[in-house]
């Protein structure tokens, strides 16, 4: 059984800008530990959709939504949160895996929505959303994918994958970690790594480079990266995708970009046909994160699917 502290009374931030929407960070404390959300009012006066959460991928941050809430927020009232350890939440000192965001997912979703809620995430929060689909059914009513990560143990195997992870422990050390974290916190460094993960170029900003490099401000940012370097190499760091996917009770989209260099199009064909509730979305000419990378064409995709799923 998930304890939950009781919600404390949210601190209000200075607004942020998105697409027009004035957004307030609200915090909420969560075993000890703060958590940042944000909540964005359907804004359609006949408005009946069901309320959505979001969840963003590894490394980023609520923010990386920042042109997807506006059109979603028209039918839906929005929920998007920053897991522990990224972001404006707490930079924990704990060991990381999917089931404590999902526990923490979970205990946000009683506090605060307490309905049936349609679950999206990108990458790491499409895994995370996925686990709380299948272990948590009550608070998901439909799930949306933009890429889905693999448990380790499904892309190595054997002496591969044992090698793969000592080598990986080793390295997770602080005298090591905490160099190359000052390294890879740089502007210039961030920007040359999501200029090659995009496929639109321009959409990488400085408003984009800002999402990344704020967080690592935070005290305690290099030890909370140390504990997340350390936990993936834990076997309990994620389920087995492959074993998650058949066991779905709710209808679900999952979009994937054609041109993802983090996670191939070939893992998503390889978990989309495990289950017939999946319905696959190739997107062509976009990148991992393809929410930013053409966020009207996936916007769109998505209120499409939704409306589909509600008018049947």
């Amino acid at each position: 059984m998930v304890s939950t502290q009781l919600p404390q009374s949210p601190e209000v931030l200075p607004p942020r800008l998105n697409q027009g929407l004035i957004a307030k960070n609200r915090y909420w404390y969560w075993r000890g530990w703060r958590i940042r959300y944000q909540v964005f009012p359907a804004t359609a006066e006949a408005a009946t959709g069901l309320p959505l959460l979001l969840l963003h991928g590894f490394g980023a941050s609520l923010e990386q939504w920042r042109d997807n809430i506006a059109a979603l927020s028209q039918q839906h009232t929005v929920y998007a949160v920053d897991l522990l350890g990224f972001g404006d939440s707490q930079k924990a000192v704990t060991v990381f895996n999917t089931d404590l965001w999902s526990a923490q997912v979970y205990d946000f979703w009683k506090a605060w929505i307490g309905q049936p809620t349609i679950l999206m995430g990108h990458s790491l929060g499409a895994l995370v959303a996925l686990n709380n689909a299948v272990n948590y059914p009550e608070m998901a009513h439909r799930l949306i994918m933009l890429t889905l990560p693999a448990a380790r143990e499904e892309l190595l195997s054997g002496w591969v994958e044992s090698s793969s992870r000592m080598a990986e422990q080793f390295f997770s050390t602080p005298l090591l970690i905490r160099p190359i974290f000052e390294i890879f916190r740089r502007p210039g460094i961030i920007r040359r790594v999501l200029t090659s993960i995009y496929q639109r170029k321009e959409r990488v900003d400085d408003i984009l480079i800002r999402q990344f490099v704020q967080p690592t401000e935070e005290r305690g940012a290099a030890r909370t990266l140390c504990y997340l370097v350390r936990s993936r190499t834990d076997l309990q760091f994620t389920p087995r995708t492959k074993q998650l996917i058949p066991q779905l009770t709710v209808p679900t989209l999952l979009l994937w970009g054609e041109a993802d260099k983090v996670i191939p199009l070939s893992w998503g064909e390889q978990v989309a046909p495990l289950s017939p509730l999946v319905t696959f979305n190739i997107i062509p000419n976009v990148g991992h994160c393809l929410y930013d990378d053409e966020p009207e064409l996936i916007n769109q995709r998505i209120l499409d699917w939704l409306e589909e799923q509600f008018s049947v």
